[in-house]
């Protein structure tokens, strides 16, 4: 259960990453409230997930879960480049936190 809610943080994750692009430096008061408040539940399920599992893994898979998500959000969303060492290093990121995962012990 806790990678379930590591999982959902990291998903947070990426929804206040990406509303942060459509906050315009915190000027919009919606997309600022969105941001606000994905960040605020994110930190939370990651403080959950950290009570059983490592904190260094649980806060490795949270950031690499929202490195991934981002970017290809980041590419979906707003034409960043797709190349293929950049797409390589984001694989070698999912490889990571499925390492993780494989030896964690909770």
């Amino acid at each position: 259960m806790p990678w379930v809610v590591l999982f959902i943080a990291g998903l947070f994750e990426v929804a206040w990453a990406v509303g942060l692009k459509y906050t315009h430096g915190f000027t919009r008061l919606g997309p600022s409230v969105f941001t606000v408040i994905t960040m605020i539940a994110s930190f939370w399920l990651l403080a959950l997930a950290a009570r059983s599992l490592p904190l260094g893994t649980a806060y490795a898979a949270w950031t690499g879960i929202g490195v991934i998500g981002t970017t290809t959000l980041g590419i979906l969303l707003f034409e960043e480049r797709a190349d293929w060492a950049r797409l390589a290093c984001i694989l070698l990121i999912l490889v990571g936190i499925v390492g993780l995962r494989v030896t964690a012990r909770a």
